[in-house]
């Protein structure tokens, strides 16, 4: 028995390891389907000078120049669940579904797109504008750092990192000032929320953002879901299972790393064409997302909100710095976006 296991112990890891390291390489080679890719997208004008370029982007319903800060996420979110609910609807319920990395200059490639969820939020009524990420709009000098974890956790709190202190990844943040994951639930605004991601900087490790988070809600009995992925296709199928629950999470807070990892790997923007290629693979994600909701049998009775958003943009193959391919983002909703948020940046304590 002994000497059987002292065999076997060493084959699993082996196993293991190797499983890691072709998941890896196949996620890396092979998450850029090519059905997604439209003719001509690999030059949609790459070549253009950027600032340019974001003046003659279609569908967004104001100017760069007037972009929102990021925090008005946090603003939409709020508003949602406080309004009435219209004629008919029984409970409220919303999801973000971050696009991590994407640069906004991606929506040249909505004309051509073959499954979009931008698009589909965007022929059913819905509303699209520029927002910024950094502290302050561009060319002012940016006062936090255009990084993901900075960025998630602006929207999740409505602050600047003079607020919530997270200026760059790798920073647990204190419990206060708590995010819309854990304040909805407490005070009971929804019943339960989720957290759907792959990458591991946000929960996972004891240095990540909301490690000290996810304990206090466990410690506490805060019905607050925080579940990660290996990689995208998991943390679709992690938000696909809960919204196909009779009793889904009332608010779900989810990041894809499509963009993202593109990024890093061959460079953001247009003239990428994987980077292109992961836009597609996001799109099409969050189009899945967006008819799994469509098709709750109590959807006629739910009020949601649907956002669509990203932390930062990039240029080269990083981010984090002060230009306007990083600085510059997006909101995409379902409902209104001008009426509802003030478009001046408020910290809230």
């Amino acid at each position: 028995m002994k000497k059987a296991a002292k065999i076997l112990i060493p084959v699993l890891v082996v196993l293991l390891i190797g499983g890691l390291i072709g998941g890896y390489v196949w996620y890396n080679l092979t998450y850029h389907p090519s059905k997604w890719l439209a003719e001509g997208d690999d030059a949609v004008l790459a070549a253009e000078d950027y600032q340019q370029s974001l003046e003659t982007l279609p569908v967004l319903e104001n100017t760069w120049q007037e972009a929102l800060p990021q925090t008005a996420v946090y603003d939409l979110i709020k508003a949602h669940f406080a309004s009435p609910l219209p004629e008919g609807k029984t409970e409220k319920k919303a999801i973000v579904i971050g696009y991590d990395g994407c640069q906004v200059d991606t929506f040249r490639l909505l004309a051509t797109a073959k499954k979009s969820a931008i698009n589909m939020l965007l022929s059913d009524g819905g509303h699209a504008v520029f927002s910024f990420a950094g502290g302050v709009n561009f060319p002012a000098e940016n006062t936090q750092a255009t990084s993901t974890a900075p960025g998630w956790c602006s929207m999740l709190t409505g602050a600047w990192a003079d607020v919530h202190h997270i200026n760059n990844n790798g920073q647990p943040k204190e419990v206060e000032p708590k995010t819309l994951l854990l304040s909805l639930v407490e005070d009971g605004t929804v019943d339960k929320s989720a957290f759907y991601v792959s990458w591991d900087g946000h929960f996972s490790k004891k240095d990540a953002t909301y490690y000290p988070e996810k304990v206090y809600a466990r410690e506490n009995g805060v019905n607050a879901t925080y579940r990660r992925a290996l990689f995208d296709p998991g943390t679709k199928f992690n938000i696909l299972s809960d919204l196909r629950k009779k009793d889904c999470s009332d608010f779900i807070f989810s990041t894809l790393e499509y963009t993202d990892h593109a990024g890093h790997g061959s460079g953001f923007g247009l003239g990428n064409p994987k980077y292109i290629s992961a836009f597609r693979d996001a799109e099409a994600t969050g189009a899945d997302i967006i008819e799994t909701i469509t098709e709750r049998p109590t959807y006629d009775s739910e009020d949601w909100l649907i956002l669509i958003t990203t932390d930062h943009g990039g240029i080269g193959g990083s981010h984090g710095g002060p230009s306007i391919e990083e600085r510059i983002t997006f909101i995409v909703s379902n409902k209104d976006i001008l009426t509802v948020v003030n478009p001046q940046p408020e910290n809230k304590a």
